[in-house]
């Protein structure tokens, strides 16, 4: 490809991997803005509590890093069998997905893990684990979202 078409292309390559945030469902999913398109998203290799499960601190700490209106960078890795993409989004620079971990917001989806850096999250787990933040205040941390799920909730 030549310079010239790769530098028209870039600003629609960035758009492409750029999007804004529209509103926060959850700990680990919320809706975007990319272009005209909205579509909603899961966060890669992550799992927070359910809303269910009464975890403010989940959605608060996703609001926090990701207030409405804000741009964030998309790096896709698969769709969901609700058709939702399945990201890591930055902000900043930041890893928003990895973020999590650290503050104890979420656990590692380590069924889901694929993709990601599994070091990294891993090592955020149990530094979150050991400080006691976040799911890890309650001693052996609170029953993880999919166990949750699985029991029928």
């Amino acid at each position: 490809m030549s310079l010239w078409i790769a530098l028209a292309l870039a600003p629609l390559l960035a758009q492409a991997n750029t999007a804004t945030v529209v509103s926060v469902g959850d700990g680990d999913s919320l809706r975007l803005r990319r272009g005209g398109t909205r579509l909603k998203v899961r966060l890669a290799c992550i799992d927070a509590p359910e809303l269910r499960q009464r975890p403010e601190g989940a959605r608060q700490a996703l609001q926090a890093l990701l207030p409405v209106g804000s741009a964030v960078a998309v790096r896709r890795l698969a769709t969901d069998r609700y058709g939702r993409e399945v990201v890591e989004l930055s902000r900043r620079g930041r890893n928003v997905n990895q973020a999590l971990v650290a503050s104890g917001a979420a656990f590692v989806y380590w069924a889901y893990i694929r993709g990601c850096d599994r070091q990294t999250y891993g090592r955020l787990e149990t530094e979150a684990r050991l400080r006691g933040l976040g799911v890890w205040a309650t001693p052996g941390g609170l029953l993880r979202p999919w166990e949750f799920r699985a029991l029928g909730h």
